[in-house]
């Protein structure tokens, strides 16, 4: 095979590319563990600290908040100051601000600290995200992004494993290591990243091209070169401005319109499942089960995404995913009063359905638009459907409670199905195309 004839990106899989592979996703891992674990103990803390209702309320906001600023500082970070340096700064945030979790001895510090927590996750979106995808060779580069999120829910599975299992071990204010855990996954992470080099992309758009020359070699073998890696001419280089307007403009547009489309009724009927299935009428045992059900069809959803984005295409598989759940949101609100069976198989279509727009978050935006725009893309991205997502979740029990359960349900189907006419219009196909000729307005 004549090297001079291959791009980077149509190459095998390597060794490289897999232990890439764990030091992103390895970033996913943790965020849904530190976001997670605040949950495990949220009764614990609220009685040391005596912490009432606005309290506990901002506590649990704080991540999100924090979340909406570190996606524009990390995007800008990401893009202004290269990949390999901000992959290090979320890790080190994870540490510190676990371990100073466990010496919170006020509802403010707590706060401040799980903001600043979120402030690292938001930063991790973007970074981990365009580095991988700058490396990954085309026919992964969509199953590898849409992993991530099946790692989060990993992440956010295991914080439940070890929360319980300390708060059970009879150690004196379990709580508080409980919190401070997530320093042992954020040092972990910090050096499995070592060695990790910077994009190659990134560095050729900075006009670095000997560096960038130099990592191709190194990663993919002494025959490759700058020549092996499409990308765009330096002449043709747009500023990030245009990300405000033409072609460009319209992508944002998109990305966070059905970004936000995908998680608002995620987490806004999720994070109050419990109080979503007693107003249908299931309560108990069998809420209880039925919340358990609920979580592994998520799951579930985001791995049938995973394995089928590259055979369905990214197009199709976001239309579908907005269709069939929002119309199993629709069935909700119509059978309300109907058997639990029915309920938990229409919340269970629900989970399962929105898995392809799931993972599709971090696969649009890393491949719309080019190296010197796309982590300011994914964080911006990160930062406007969080804003969503807090809104969506603030209003709920205000909801519930004002409109009921079936208006409810109705409005988290009319979201969905603003994300399914954005993206009938707007959503492009990238699946076969490498990452130039996807970030390409024409």
């Amino acid at each position: 095979m004549n090297n001079l004839q291959v791009s980077i990106e149509d190459v095998p899989l390597n060794r490289f590319h897999q232990w890439l592979t764990v030091r992103s996703g390895g970033g996913s891992f943790v965020d849904g563990y530190v976001l997670s674990i605040v949950g495990v103990v949220m009764l614990q803390l609220s009685s040391a600290l005596q912490l009432d209702s606005f309290w506990e309320g901002m506590i649990a906001a704080s991540a999100l908040i924090g979340i909406f600023f570190g996606g524009f500082i990390g995007g800008w970070l990401t893009d202004v100051a290269g990949r390999k340096r901000i992959f290090f700064v979320g890790p080190v945030i994870f540490v510190l601000s676990s371990l100073a979790q466990c010496w919170a001895d006020s509802a403010l510090a707590l706060f401040l600290l799980r903001l600043l927590t979120g402030i690292a996750v938001g930063i991790e979106y973007p970074v981990a995200t365009a580095l991988l995808v700058e490396f990954m060779p085309r026919k992964y580069r969509g199953p590898r992004l849409a992993a991530l999120a099946l790692l989060w829910f990993a992440g956010a599975a295991c914080a439940y494993l070890v929360g319980e299992l300390i708060l059970r071990s009879g150690v004196a204010d379990a709580w508080r290591w409980v919190l401070a855990s997530g320093a042992v996954f954020g040092g972990l992470l910090l050096l499995v990243r070592l060695g990790t080099p910077e994009s190659p992309r990134w560095l050729l758009n900075k006009g670095r091209q000997a560096e960038a020359d130099t990592i191709i070699k190194n990663v993919y073998g002494k025959h490759f070169s700058l020549a092996n890696l499409p990308e765009q001419a330096e002449e043709h280089k747009l500023p990030l401005r245009a990300l405000l307007h033409s072609g460009y403009g319209k992508r944002m547009l998109f990305v966070v319109v059905f970004w936000t489309c995908s998680i608002v009724p995620v987490f806004a009927v999720y994070a109050f499942a419990p109080k979503v299935l007693a107003a249908l009428n299931l309560t108990g045992d069998l809420g209880s089960f039925s919340s358990i059900v609920i979580t592994l069809f998520f799951v579930i959803g985001c791995l049938l995404a995973t394995r089928l984005v590259n055979v369905m295409g990214r197009r199709n598989m976001l239309i579908c995913s907005f269709l069939f759940s929002g119309l199993a949101l629709l069935g909700l609100g119509t059978y309300n009063s109907s058997s639990g069976a029915l309920i938990v198989l229409f919340f269970s279509l629900y989970a399962l359905f929105i898995g392809g727009a799931q993972v599709l978050t971090l696969v649009y935006p890393n491949e719309i638009f080019p190296t010197e725009m796309r982590a300011v893309a994914v964080g911006i991205g990160t930062s406007f459907s969080r804003v969503g997502a807090a809104a969506g979740t603030y209003l709920v029990p205000a909801a519930l409670g004002g409109i009921g359960v079936a208006n409810t349900l109705y409005a988290a189907a009319a979201i969905t199905l603003v994300g399914l006419l954005v993206s009938w219009l707007y959503a492009p196909e990238t699946r076969a195309l490498s990452l130039q000729e996807a970030a390409a307005l024409e």
